[in-house]
């Protein structure tokens, strides 16, 4: 009898495999202490942001009616990108955005500025922000709104406003857990720096790109792709 519920036990291991594949670990998440909100954007100046790598005037940025408003760099995407001059660790970045019809923008943490980098995303990971709806061409599920840029796509809780009206969104980063969420719903989730991550890295996008999502700390920023975007609210909080 013993010899039969062995084999009958090991019958299920190998089924179970072979249906079921290897579970995924679970995402681990650690706990958050936050601290107050500070306000990067007063909503009249640009004061507290730069140009990437670059000092002096910015040209290609303007404040209206309480935004931030993108207007294009005729140059490389992402020549224009705008940071902050604050940075942080682990945090909840929170603000409010849209864009026209066809544009394309995102938010970047993590930034690391030097003569080694043309732009934030070779070294920043992205919350995706583009007009999924009117963008004259195909895209890709990770190059999508919400998206954590060519690594980690929304699920289906989704849901953007039209093109053209605000939505609010966050990121929140702690030792390495992130979540980015859209209009009150978390659409990803996922942890930095693992077996997964790393593996997705060197298979993806950012293979040639050694130093995409390694820094600990950085600036936030948004990118500047050449469309109009609008940003407006932009507050974040340390997580101790």
């Amino acid at each position: 009898m013993a010899n039969k519920i062995s084999f009958l036990v090991i019958v299920l291991n190998i089924t179970g495999t072979i249906v079921y594949g290897t579970p995924k670990p679970p995402i681990k998440k650690s706990v958050q202490a936050k601290t107050s909100w500070i306000s990067l954007f007063d909503g009249q100046s640009l004061k507290g942001w730069h140009i990437f790598n670059k000092t002096g005037q910015i040209e290609n940025w303007t404040v209206e009616n309480g935004a931030m408003v993108c207007h294009g760099f005729k140059g490389p995407s992402g020549a224009g990108d705008i940071v902050s001059d604050l940075k942080f660790e682990n945090f909840e970045l929170s603000w409010e955005w849209k864009v026209d019809k066809g544009s394309n923008s995102g938010v970047f943490y993590h930034i690391l500025e030097g003569p080694k980098y043309h732009r934030a995303s070779e070294t920043a990971p992205e919350y995706q922000i583009i007009d999924d709806a009117g963008f004259p061409a195909k895209l890709e599920e990770w190059q999508k709104t919400g998206a954590d840029y060519a690594m980690n796509v929304p699920n289906d809780k989704k849901k953007l406003q039209p093109t053209g009206t605000w939505n609010t969104s966050k990121i929140i980063f702690n030792k390495g857990h992130v979540e980015h969420w859209l209009n009150g719903k978390k659409i990803v989730e996922f942890n930095a720096w693992t077996e997964e991550w790393n593996k997705q890295k060197k298979e993806g996008k950012w293979k040639d790109y050694p130093d995409y999502g390694i820094a600990k700390a950085g600036s936030v920023g948004f990118q500047d792709h050449g469309n109009k975007a609008y940003f407006k609210n932009i507050k974040i909080r340390e997580i101790k």
